[in-house]
């Protein structure tokens, strides 16, 4: 992926004819309408979403303590630095690049265009899944809490969540018309944040000592550790940052490092929160969803869990609205979202979209290794790899000797961890698929 230089000393960009076609103007969605405080929003929404629920027992476990803490303050800074760096880039070479995949093809091509675009979707889908797994969860943690026969499994949940989210995608026709569902996100997220906190550590002051040992044999911890590494880098990165840059106003470099600020300051602090106290209270026993540890009001987890749910379904619109764009825009849907044809297009493709990723879901509800696997497949190299090496296309003539390579370093470190993790994730997936069965009920 090396890129040549002009006479001028710029890195030299692809022949105009190369070029990949897609223009600032060429999509049917809103852009440079929102503030940075928005963009900081959909960030953290992201962040805090339901995911969080699970990184006691996907981070917190395999890692330990020391791991564990560590791990995620690098991760929140090495994030904050790699996004940083894809946001300084959005304006290069005097074009806004509203799609991850066009700033890529902008400076490498079109094979790059094609690759990153392949991995972007890779990374959505699997994360989509993951949103309708927990929401799925939650649904289901509500129906035992009113039911003992226990007739409804977590596929059947699964399939609800589908659902919804499908409704949720028909009404809701672009990002940027999240306006005051991003509001409502930050209340629910508020609800289940806190009344985990709360009931996680009452149930750790009156619980006798927790375990919180590393469990397993030395080569299996070893994948668990590169597996929860993965995890980590999942954790804070969206894998769509041109996309959420593209809808904030100008100047747009300068209101997305503000937006980026807010989500590793104050948007990081109920992750935190959460995944701590959790481990605290549970130890090495902790669960994949803590708000079915939690003891307390039946109402009271009853509306932790709806928040949780609902959450999930405005989370999921956000990771799904590129494929959402590239859907609208190749098909020119364009003019009122309200139109009887428009409905009707969203319906099919939205609505085709979820029922492939339900099922998905359904069939193999293995959160933790999806959760890894997208880390090591995508997350890594789009987050870490991508960006330095653009960044490093990009300013390489305004980069002293060190800085270059430090950037290097960064790939080749960032590019062994992706190949480490996705054999420790594919492994962890094969031995789940042994000890549960297909459509499982976890």
């Amino acid at each position: 992926m090396q890129g040549g230089g002009d006479a001028d000393g710029r890195p030299r960009m692809v022949r105009d004819e190369e070029r990949c076609s897609d223009d600032v103007t060429e999509t049917a969605h809103q852009i440079s309408t929102d503030s940075w405080l928005q963009a900081g929003f959909v960030l953290t929404t992201g962040v805090n979403s339901v995911f969080v629920l699970g990184y006691s027992a996907t981070i917190m476990v395999p890692l330990g303590w020391i791991g564990g803490v560590v791990g995620l303050i690098l991760a929140t800074v090495i994030s904050w630095y790699a996004n940083s760096l894809v946001a300084k880039l959005h304006e290069f070479g005097g074009k806004r690049h509203i799609r991850y995949r066009d700033l890529a093809g902008y400076i490498y091509g079109k094979k790059a265009y094609s690759t990153t675009w392949a991995l972007q979707y890779v990374n959505l889908f699997m994360i989509n899944i993951g949103y309708l797994i927990l929401s799925g969860s939650s649904l289901k943690a509500v129906y035992v809490l009113f039911s003992d026969n226990h007739a409804m499994k977590l596929p059947h949940f699964i399939a609800i969540a589908g659902f919804v989210c499908a409704v949720f995608a028909i009404a809701t026709p672009h990002l940027s018309a999240l306006r005051l569902w991003l509001g409502f996100s930050a209340m629910l997220t508020l609800v289940y944040v806190v009344v985990a906190c709360v009931l996680s550590a009452k149930d750790g002051i009156n619980a006798p000592p927790r375990d919180y040992s590393i469990t397993g044999s030395s080569g299996s911890r070893i994948f668990t550790t590169i597996g929860a590494t993965a995890n980590l880098v999942f954790a804070f990165n969206t894998g769509m940052l041109p996309e959420i840059q593209a809808t904030v106003r100008e100047p747009a470099v300068k209101n997305m490092l503000k937006g980026l600020c807010f989500q590793f300051t104050v948007g990081v602090l109920p992750l935190y929160a959460v995944t701590f106290i959790g481990y605290w209270a549970y130890g090495s026993s902790t669960s994949t969803y803590l708000l079915s540890d939690v003891k307390g009001p039946v109402w009271v987890k009853t509306f932790a869990n709806i928040s949780a749910f609902l959450q999930s379904v405005i989370a999921l619109h956000i990771f799904a609205s590129p494929t959402y764009e590239y859907l609208d825009t190749k098909f020119g849907i364009t003019g009122s979202a309200l139109a009887i044809g428009n409905l009707s297009f969203r319906l099919a493709a939205r609505g085709g979209y979820l029922i492939i990723s339900t099922l998905v879901a359904a069939l193999l509800p293995f959160l933790g290794d999806f959760e890894s696997l997208t880390g090591a497949v995508s997350a890594i190299p789009l987050t870490f790899i991508l960006a330095n090496h653009m960044y490093l296309v990009a300013k390489r003539n305004k980069l002293t000797s060190f800085q270059k390579l430090w950037h290097w370093l960064n790939v080749c470190f960032f590019g062994l961890m992706s190949v480490a993790a996705t054999v420790s994730a594919l492994r962890l997936i094969a031995v789940d698929s042994k000890t549960f069965h297909l459509f499982a009920d976890l």
